[in-house]
């Protein structure tokens, strides 16, 4: 049992290594604060719970078996990522050099009323798991992945979900040092418009992985 569960936590590493969608929209908005980005990281790993979830009770195999509705979730979700990627286009031509982070780190929210940081947290905390959700790839990766770590004579139900929620806690944790690093950076990256140049790349990124979703039968 240790063995298997050492050889999960590894394939979970991996895993979130891979860079993606989510790892781009995660990197994006810890630019703006560490609250946005754990925000978002919550709002990712609860899709990739629910996605977990899902696969347990057999239910993404429906998704695998209808070609009509893998190719909706497909377009959806490719329209997600554009959607994402105009914004943070949007957002890169607005920031100017001189704009400081909002909702910095001391005083978590200074310079903001209460109701704009809560919006602000809502906002990314949806945007991570809208993301996730509609990402038809994570849904047929839970599926593939998880039965692969059910001990032997498990129960197979509780056992996947199980080790989605532990899938789940365990990429909170590792993508908290994406959020925690860039905060970190935050005198380079808002510095002589290097905030505005990641925007643009990172909204040229979701652009592109967008359409790749729209264009991958």
């Amino acid at each position: 049992m240790p063995t298997s569960l050492l050889a999960f936590l590894g394939a979970c590493t991996l895993i979130a290594a891979s860079p993606g969608p989510s790892t781009v929209l995660i990197v994006k908005q810890s630019l703006r604060s560490r609250r946005s980005g754990f925000l978002t990281v919550l709002g990712n790993e609860t899709g990739v719970f629910v996605w977990g979830v899902v696969a347990a009770f057999g239910l993404t195999a429906l998704l695998t078996a209808s070609q009509a509705a893998y190719a909706v979730l497909r377009f959806g979700g490719a329209a997600v990522l554009v959607w994402f990627g105009v914004q943070a286009l949007r957002q890169a031509r607005r920031t100017k050099q001189a704009h400081g982070l909002d909702d910095g780190d001391e005083g978590d929210g200074a310079g903001e009323s209460r109701g704009s940081a809560q919006r602000g947290g809502w906002a990314a905390y949806r945007g991570g798991l809208l993301l996730n959700l509609a990402n038809p790839k994570a849904a047929v990766f839970a599926l593939s992945f998880l039965p692969q770590f059910v001990p032997e004579g498990a129960p197979h139900l509780p056992a996947m979900v199980g080790l989605a929620a532990l899938w789940a806690v365990y990429e909170v944790g590792y993508y908290s040092l994406y959020v925690w690093f860039v905060g970190r950076m935050r005198r380079v990256l808002s510095q002589a418009g290097a905030r505005r140049r990641l925007e643009q790349v990172s909204g040229g990124v979701l652009l592109l992985l967008g359409l790749r979703l729209a264009l991958d039968g």
